[in-house]
């Protein structure tokens, strides 16, 4: 499951760390920038994985509840289990920390110690294109049929329904466009990071 350690377990805690909590209840998740590997601890679960091995890493913007500003990291190697960091921490059943400037550098710094390794890994932005195609045009469909049901209440004389549904209208265009700029697929070089799928900081 890990490949071979280049530091000591002594050593661990003096390199670059990151760590956060999936889900209320769950295992603290632990993230360490060695040398030549990443090291992880997952509750009672721990390993490394060499750089030079990862072979693909996505990074993409995933909202969620609880967590409207929330990015992560996903890293697949043939060595491990695909690992997950997560811009946000849970702290209690009802509420989520934001670690953006932690989790911005961590990340930038795991980014380019994969591109100094030599790993030939992909390095993917964004949500799949199977998905995000079709979710788009989904999401474009339904934008240009609530303006019509606007119109048709403002017609109907229904005004607070149709200034609801307005309203409801401009929330759901301003959430589903940010969502929708931030995860288009694409590719990127250690060196330039598009800033759409980091949080600020």
């Amino acid at each position: 499951m890990a490949d071979a350690d280049t530091d000591s377990p002594a050593d661990l805690d003096d390199l670059p760390t990151y760590s956060f909590r999936a889900s209320a209840m769950g295992a603290t998740h632990t993230f360490r920038l060695g040398p030549d590997a990443l090291y992880f601890e997952v509750g009672y679960h721990a390993g490394s994985v060499s750089y030079f091995t990862i072979r693909r890493m996505r990074l993409s913007f995933k909202p969620m509840s609880l967590a409207s500003y929330r990015f992560i990291a996903e890293i697949w190697s043939d060595n491990t289990p695909k690992l997950t960091i997560s811009s946000t921490s849970w702290r209690s059943v009802v509420e989520q920390q934001r670690q953006d400037a932690a989790y911005n550098a961590f990340v930038r710094e795991l980014v380019h110690r994969i591109g100094a390794s030599g790993s030939t890994a992909e390095l993917k932005t964004g949500t799949s294109p199977f998905a995000y195609w079709p979710g788009l045009a989904i999401c474009a469909a339904l934008t240009m049929a609530l303006p019509w049901i606007v119109f048709r209440g403002i017609e109907a004389g229904t005004y607070t329904g149709a200034a609801l549904v307005a309203a409801l209208l401009a929330l759901f265009a301003w959430q589903m466009g940010n969502l929708f700029w931030r995860n288009r697929p694409g590719v990127f070089r250690p060196d330039e990071i598009p800033p759409s799928v980091l949080p600020a900081g």
